[in-house]
């Protein structure tokens, strides 16, 4: 499913840019809610109910790694570059994930970088620690999870800013695809071993 194309216009444009803002603020909700779950009882964050067991073995720190966004922009870049190679090679903007500018790679080039130093960051306090008493434990180990999700949504954040609306629309469309067949094909794996079990 693609954000849909119209001839481009103002109007056009920010309709777009009003969809992609609503979904932000309810990127931000969500992280907000969750750390109050996790303050409540952060070992239930860890192991979610709707989430599958597949989505669970893909866990980094309770969710999503965030370099996970920056494998998407460069394969949907790369999938909607080759199937309009042509026009691009005439010279004809196409203004979707395929039509990244050279500014623009180079951008989510030293972003991946950044966010990679701080997921090895957070993974090192995830592993690390010298707290022997549970409480504190418990108490650094909700940091960690509200660390994790601020970083989430600090690199959605930056890599949407970077894009144009059409970009930007077509990225949380493909990231919303990928999160939803990664759950259906959990889903399936979970009926089969659970059938397999009886």
């Amino acid at each position: 499913m693609d954000a849909p194309r119209p001839p481009t216009s103002d109007d056009h444009h920010q309709q777009l840019t009003q969809l992609v803002n609503k979904l932000m603020f309810q990127f931000s909700e969500y992280y907000r809610v969750k750390s109050v779950a996790a303050n409540q009882d952060v070992l239930s964050v860890f192991c979610a109910r709707w989430s599958t067991t597949l989505e669970r073995s893909l866990y980094w720190i309770a969710g999503w790694r965030p370099t996970t966004a920056f494998h998407l922009i460069y394969t949907e870049s790369s999938i909607r570059f080759e199937s309009r190679m042509t026009d691009i090679l005439h010279g004809i903007r196409t203004g979707d994930l395929g039509d990244l500018s050279p500014a623009q790679f180079a951008r989510v080039s030293e972003l991946q970088c950044e966010t990679v130093q701080q997921e090895n960051v957070e993974s090192c306090e995830l592993l690390g620690g010298k707290f022997v008493d549970f409480d504190k434990k418990i108490e650094q180990l909700v940091k960690i999870v509200e660390k994790a999700d601020d970083l989430r949504l600090r690199t959605l954040k930056a890599v949407v800013e970077l894009m144009t609306p059409q970009q930007a629309a077509e990225f949380l469309i493909a990231a919303g695809q990928l999160h939803f067949g990664i759950h259906r094909c959990g889903l399936v794996r979970d009926r089969e071993r659970q059938l397999a079990e009886k």
